[in-house]
């Protein structure tokens, strides 16, 4: 080992260690007030409900209304609030990073995390090339609480997860009552309206109902109305005498600008702005757009409107239940099925642009001469022609009372999936003026106004077809004895791969697609997980785990056109291995969960906006901390992560990198939440900082630390009525979350945005 592992190790066994005695000096008889909520019982990573505090695995749950106070602008900006969790924000309403600690981001979107509603993936890849499962979770009053497990059992309760779960919670109507709000920003465009209602219907059947729609140009500048839509979701539950059946529902109907890296310099490492364009602002979205002509896969043209940004529809059905059978046995099965679809329209910087002088092409000054810089305005244009899928999780688990009081469950489960991925790419080059207020294009040789053709050399006109297969049974045996609870787990992925991709060929300057040139997808492929913990409860108030887990994660669309994908070569996997241990303490009103975690990671990546595909190995050693502190009317609650991650294998083409910090992988990142309650008033704020990182592997560009405050106030004007005042990104700070590996664009997360809303309960 090097030295510094032997030091992190020293720290974080000091920190857990402190912990420990401090616990069994403190621990009192009486259960404390808790401000982590360790007695909540949950049920995500766990084969049957359990309380946080007698869980083997570390997991975090938010509740609705401290999300809602949050002010978050994404379900993505939700998990910035989690600890261990890394959570890439920047990218508008959709099109996220998302992982945990030590666990790399290399690619789009959420490789090795699930997201999940309701115990079911939204969808069954969290990588998906321009389609990210956040894109489909929308924050409002319908979410009850937010439980997210890193590491652990997630690689054999979940398929795609080794790095963790989380899973969106609803409400279900428990409680009568609802709410209706309506929200607009101050210093933006948006009026967004809400409500939920739940109630019963008879003695054992009750409901829940509600939604949000919302309109306005979004919180970057885009000149024009760019948002627009919501979803509205819904249940029934039907008690029975054994056990429970619910019916839901989810319709989703909402479009929103996407934020991609946006034309800036390197500097000696360091990112700069260009003048006259503000990461934290500036979209590119403009009123002076042309339309977008596109090949469709039957080779004919498509016009499209570049405004529209990340629109995206669901309709789904589901259906759950659980069962006491007697005699110790319960059947539980959770099914939904989706049909997903949408476009993503957004404007990439291919390069950081050239001053000159230029003839503008479009706006009210056309025709005119024009000097300033101008930049490549590469649109990705994809049309998520079908993103459906089918679900069903069924489990059939069986409790054994033993003669000493220990009990044994065995719990048997087959998880399956049909999820279907039908994409067109395509991406056209412009040149536009580089600005963040109302940009025109600028004319070329081309007769479409500021059209320079296809990008990137024509390679990224793409049409995926493809299905993937799922059948994955899975074990789980769980032991508990007085103070021990002991569980064992594995897991086997089966994927079915089928289906066709083709790349388009440009010739004399058009694209069309040839059957000559189409990939045909026909592979089978499986992987067995497993995963092992234990928790022993010192009192009730104080409580270490330890775990050991193996998980995969398949790939998707991110090897087509690679290697032969028909089944005569050998299919690269992305696997996770985890070793973690922590305590669990509460005295007074304290509480914390401190976790020492070691991640190795072996993947296969490719990626569009640099057409490359690598082969790297990880290894991450840290600590994780979260902590809660409340006294009368003040509560805080925070936590940080300390990661120490390297590249410790490549392909020969990037061996220097060996040694490296991954790219995007900063030493520490933190949270801070204190609020404070008097009267009428509640104030609050939230603090989320990371450290520097570096934006590539090969260690030339630095992404600098930054640190973002969010506040609230919320005032009782009635006891039903409620104003509120919430700030995002209070002192209006940049935040570098990805940059490109030449420097020529980077992506910031968004300025300020502050939001006034009257909401009434009844």
């Amino acid at each position: 080992m090097q030295p510094r592992t032997f030091k992190l190790g020293g720290i974080a066994a000091a920190v857990a260690t402190a912990v420990l005695h401090m616990g069994t000096a403190a621990a009192q008889e009486a259960t404390p007030a808790d401000g982590l909520n360790m007695e909540r019982v949950v049920v995500t990573g766990t084969s049957t409900a359990s309380s946080k505090m007698k869980t083997s695995v570390s997991i975090s749950t938010l509740e609705g209304d401290a999300i809602k106070n949050a002010a978050p602008l994404s379900a993505a900006e939700v998990l910035r609030s989690v600890p261990g969790v890394r959570s890439e924000s920047s990218g508008g309403e959709g099109n996220a990073n998302i992982t945990v600690r030590g666990v790399p981001i290399s690619a789009g979107g959420a490789r090795y995390v699930q997201i999940q509603e309701d115990g079911l993936p939204v969808l069954q890849s969290g990588d998906f090339n321009f389609i990210t499962p956040d894109s489909y979770v929308k924050i409002d009053g319908t979410l009850d609480h937010l439980e997210v497990v890193r590491g652990g059992s997630a690689s054999t309760l979940a398929t795609n997860a080794p790095g963790g779960i989380i899973n969106f919670i609803s409400k279900t109507g428990e409680e009568k009552g609802g709410h209706i709000g309506i929200s607009r920003g101050l210093g933006y465009d948006e009026t967004r309206y809400d409500f939920d209602y739940g109630a019963p219907i008879s003695d054992k059947t009750r409901f829940f109902i509600g939604g949000n729609y919302r309109s306005g140009e979004g919180v970057r500048n885009t000149g024009m109305s760019t948002e627009g839509g919501g979803q509205i979701r819904g249940n029934i539950t039907h008690e029975l005498d054994n056990g429970w059946i619910r019916l839901s529902f989810k319709h989703v109907d909402d479009k929103s600008p996407t934020a991609l890296p946006v034309p800036v310099q390197v500097v000696n490492q360091q990112i700069t702005e260009i003048p006259g364009i503000d990461p934290r602002t500036v979209s590119f979205y403009s009123p002076y757009w042309v339309r977008d002509v596109v090949l469709t896969k039957n080779n004919t043209t498509e016009s499209t409107n570049v405004n529209d940004g990340l629109h995206v529809k669901s309709d789904s059905i589901g259906l759950e239940g659980q069962l006491n059978l007697g005699d110790g046995w319960t059947l539980s099965d959770k099914f939904r099925t989706s049909n997903n679809s949408g476009r993503f329209s957004g404007v990439f910087a291919g390069n950081n642009g050239t001053v000159g002088t230029y003839t503008i092409a479009t706006g009210p000054n056309k025709g005119q001469s024009w000097t300033g810089r101008a930049f490549s305005a590469v649109v990705f244009n994809t049309s998520i022609d079908d993103a459906g899928n089918t679900l069903n999780d069924t489990k059939l688990a069986k409790t054994f009372k033993l003669a000493d009081g220990s009990k044994l469950t065995t719990t048997a489960g087959l998880y399956l999936s049909n999820q279907k991925l039908g994409l067109t790419w395509n991406f056209n080059e412009y040149l536009m003026q580089a600005t963040g207020d109302k940009p025109a294009l600028l004319q070329t040789a081309s007769g479409t106004p500021g059209l320079v053709g296809p990008a990137f050399g024509g390679c990224c006109s793409r049409a995926v077809d493809v299905e993937y297969k799922l059948t994955s049974p899975y074990l789980n045996v769980g032991y508990e004895a007085g103070p021990v609870n002991v569980d064992a787990s594995v897991r086997n992925d089966r994927q079915r791969a089928s289906g066709t991709a083709n790349i388009a060929t440009l010739s004399n300057g058009s694209l069309r697609y040839d059957a000559a040139t189409q990939q045909f997808v026909d592979y089978k492929i499986n992987h067995t997980s497993y995963s092992v913990g234990g928790n022993y409860a010192f009192n009730k108030n104080l409580s270490a785990f330890a775990r050991v887990s193996d998980g995969v994660s398949f790939n998707a669309d991110r090897i087509l056109f690679g290697t032969p994908l028909d089944g005569s070569a050998p299919i690269n996997i992305n696997t996770v291995k985890q070793l973690e241990g922590g305590v669990k303490w509460r005295s007074g009103g304290i509480s914390t969960f401190v976790t020492l975690f070691q991640a190795k990671t072996d993947e296969s990546n490719y990626e569009a906006t640099t057409q490359r595909s690598t082969s790297n190995k990880y290894d991450a050693k840290g600590v994780e901390l979260e902590g809660a502190y409340s006294v009368g009317g003040f509560r805080i609650t925070g936590g940080m992560t300390y990661t120490d991650a390297k590249i410790v294998g490549t392909a020969a083409a990037d061996v220097a990198n060996i040694g490296n910090t991954p790219r995007r992988q900063a030493k520490y990142i933190y949270q801070l939440s204190p609020s404070y309650t008097f009267d009428d008033v509640v104030v609050g704020a939230s603090l989320i900082g990371t450290g520097k990182s570096w934006g590539d592997d090969a260690h030339t560009i630095i992404l600098p630390a930054y640190e973002v405050v969010s506040a609230f106030v919320n005032y009782s004007v009635t006891p039903k009525t409620t104003l509120s005042l919430r700030v995002n990104n209070l002192f209006n700070k940049i935040g570098y979350t990805e940059v490109e590996s030449d420097g020529h664009a980077a992506r910031s997360i968004s300025g300020r945005a502050a939001q006034l809303s009257l909401s009434y309960a009844f």
